[in-house]
């Protein structure tokens, strides 16, 4: 990728964790494994903004070959959206969007992010100008099995209930949608993944930490978290197939104090709880046999 690789504010959360001479994969189209992978996924991780620039995130699921990509600047989804999903409503031409494909299978992951070309009800295009992929650190191997059954509708979450706190208290897996505005070189929506084992998000009422364990030093997530505090986290639960979401604002603990305790963990950052809602049986899929990564295994839980 020629011309600047990272928005200034990467570049700041790089240096602020101490790293030089940051290397990157990142390309300004898609290589042909990528669109490979994409092709054989039956589900996609899809972020962009709200009406008041909020990050917001959503996933799609189909039968393998629902994810096209006519060509290597285009990622097309087949699917037809949710009228009660408001992170969906918001996936409308022009607007930056972020997109992880993640293979639970054999923990490939790979992102695409850029703008939304074309739409209908049954189709989102994305017009990609960063295609990267990531390191399988801490992402869990699943089987995945198909269930049928009906989604619920959407609940507007006034205060997180018992289901919603136990949901993020045995979560080993999130994902995070944060921005960076294009007003910044490099700038965007990106959506990404979070792993480890439960118990490695500490909440307390309406605030969560989250600990940053050693990656691949892009920085992506925490420097949009610089440029833009707001950030969404989004929930999946592998046996019911509900999913979680909330949006929330943000503070990077870049030096912890030595008596605070995820082993493994370089720093923190603090979500503060704006928004939640929740899809009930959202899921056309479940989760089985779970394996954790030998990443995961090597870090601890919360410790208070």
């Amino acid at each position: 990728m020629s011309g600047p690789v990272f928005h200034p504010d990467e570049l700041r959360a790089q240096a602020l964790a101490g790293f030089e001479q940051v290397g990157s994969g990142i390309y300004r189209t898609m290589p042909d494994q990528h669109r490979a992978f994409f092709a054989a996924l039956p589900y996609l991780f899809v972020a962009t903004l709200d009406e008041q620039s909020w990050p917001v995130a959503t996933l799609f699921s189909g039968l393998p070959g629902f994810l096209r990509t006519p060509d290597d600047g285009h990622l097309r989804i087949s699917a037809p959206r949710r009228s009660d999903d408001p992170a969906q409503a918001m996936l409308q031409s022009g607007k930056p969007v972020g997109a992880l494909g993640l293979d639970f299978s054999n923990r490939r992951r790979n992102r695409a992010n850029g703008v939304i070309g074309r739409t209908d009800k049954n189709r989102v295009e994305i017009v990609v100008n960063q295609s990267f992929g990531n390191c399988p650190q801490y992402i869990q191997r699943r089987e995945l099995y198909p269930v049928s059954g009906a989604p619920q509708p959407v609940e507007h979450l006034a205060a997180l209930d018992a289901a919603a706190q136990a949901l993020i208290r045995r979560a080993d897996t999130c994902f995070v949608a944060s921005c960076a505005h294009r007003e910044l070189a490099q700038g965007g929506v990106d959506i990404s993944h979070r792993g480890g084992k439960p118990g490695f998000i500490h909440l307390e009422g309406d605030r969560l930490w989250m600990p940053d364990f050693r990656g691949n030093r892009y920085m992506n997530t925490l420097g949009n978290l610089l440029a833009e505090p707001r950030a969404a986290l989004l929930f999946i639960d592998f046996e019911r197939g509900d999913v979680l979401h909330l949006q929330g604002e943000t503070q990077i603990l870049w030096q912890p104090d030595s008596g605070w305790g995820v082993a493994g963990a370089e720093r923190y950052w603090r979500f503060d709880i704006h928004s939640a809602w929740r899809f009930a049986a959202a899921l056309p899929w479940r989760g089985r046999n779970l394996e954790y990564s030998p990443a995961t295994l090597a870090t601890g839980i919360w410790q208070p």
